[in-house]
């Protein structure tokens, strides 16, 4: 049986989910929280579908055994394989990330608009069809950005590679003439402002992970599982499959107001 008081699970691949937890426990203060990134087998953006599905499956029998009221897969790979898939028969409900295709389309003048994501989401061509299913009429500009991910989870924000590549994907947004763009991985918020710089002010730079801590919170009020304690802070536990001390600066570069515990996790 469920109950609201216990912790929400967030599921990544990596570090890339942070941004995520981030927004979540700014829209959810009084909830207690359990992230999880498998840190020893990122990236996921170039495994088999196999291969992704039965390290999901682990996260979520560790999930289970934490007692969790509901999992955020805060990865848009993970997300786009069909969260229904994944469920299975595990006692709590699952919520993928957003595709933020309304959102979108609503800040664009032009309905000319640019997807960041890893080679494998921009494969699947989702956010594509998910942006033409809210309008047919709509100009899409997909980008794969191979170097992101790992430049982030090794923390070369000051790095000239770093520096190379944001040019060379938004120079592709810019040739293209989009005025919105969404950052579909959620390792790309760690250099939103590095990408939102090299875009200028012309172009609105969209975080799908706002959408996608709505539909957590919409869904555990419909349950009744929703905690609205007034003045109550609830706790952030953070745990990787690998390299705690990468991670832990990792969330204290995104989250460095955000007090939490930390644990190396075996998921094997």
């Amino acid at each position: 049986m469920l109950d609201k008081n216990m912790p929400i699970g967030v599921l990544d691949s990596g570090v890339g989910g942070l941004s995520v937890l981030k927004v979540l426990r700014r829209s959810l203060p009084a909830e207690d929280f359990i992230y999880l990134g498998d840190t020893a087998r990122t990236p996921y953006g170039t495994r088999t579908e196999q291969e992704i599905r039965g390290f999901v499956e682990q996260m979520l029998c560790f999930f289970e055994q934490q007692g969790v009221k509901l999992v955020v897969i805060a990865c848009n790979t993970l997300t786009v394989l069909g969260v229904d898939s994944l469920k299975k028969n595990h006692p709590f409900s699952l919520v993928g990330m957003s595709k933020g295709a309304e959102s979108l389309l609503a800040a664009s003048h032009k309905k000319k608009v640019g997807v960041f994501a890893t080679p494998f989401t921009i494969g699947t061509g989702a956010h594509r069809a998910a942006i033409l299913a809210a309008d047919a009429t709509a100009q899409v500009v997909p980008v794969a950005c191979p170097q992101f991910v790992p430049l982030i989870e090794g923390e070369q924000f000051e790095a000239p590679a770093l520096t190379a590549a944001v040019k060379e994907y938004t120079d592709v947004i810019k040739e293209a003439g989009a005025d919105a763009l969404i950052l579909s991985c959620t390792h790309y918020p760690f250099i939103a402002d590095k990408i939102t710089k090299a875009l200028g002010p012309s172009v609105t730079v969209l975080d799908p992970a706002e959408e996608t801590s709505a539909i957590a919170k919409s869904y555990l009020a419909k349950q009744q599982l929703l905690r609205l304690e007034q003045g109550v802070e609830g706790t952030t536990k953070v745990c990787f499959t690998a390299d705690v001390a990468r991670g832990q600066r990792l969330t204290h570069y995104m989250m460095p107001r955000t007090a939490c515990s930390f644990a190396l996790v075996d998921l094997k």
